[in-house]
């Protein structure tokens, strides 16, 4: 199993009537499909309902949507019932990138991807659901 899924790396946390599981913001970044997949799996076996990544932990290749990084790691977490919230300020890559801001734009119009400041706007938003 990859560190980024060892079970000191996360926490599972009840919020509204879903689970969240919360990646820790220290440690070796997500920067690759695998990684990701283990936290899924960790999430999945938790019981979770939302996989919780800390803008710290992606790596910068998350934010350039040509590197195909973050879709993969959003339909994993689809294809496995699970929504994604990227926790954490992503202004500075949002400046940098047009595509960027109109897949977070997109992603706010749905369900699935979120895209939240820190865990206070993850729990109003799925406080509302």
């Amino acid at each position: 199993m990859n560190d980024a899924a060892d079970e000191s790396a996360f926490t599972v946390l009840p919020i509204g009537s879903e689970r969240v599981l919360l990646c820790a913001a220290e440690g070796a970044p997500i920067a690759d499909a695998r990684a990701a997949t283990d936290l899924i799996g960790a999430a999945s076996f938790a019981g979770a309902t939302v996989l919780a990544l800390p803008v710290a932990r992606l790596d910068v290749s998350f934010f350039r949507l040509a590197s195909g990084l973050a879709g993969e790691i959003a339909q994993k977490a689809v294809n496995y019932r699970l929504r994604l919230a990227v926790v954490g300020d992503i202004q500075a890559h949002l400046r940098r990138s047009a595509p960027l801001r109109d897949w977070v734009r997109e992603c706010g119009e749905g369900r699935a991807v979120m895209f939240v400041d820190d865990l206070d706007a993850l729990a109003r938003i799925l406080g509302r659901e």
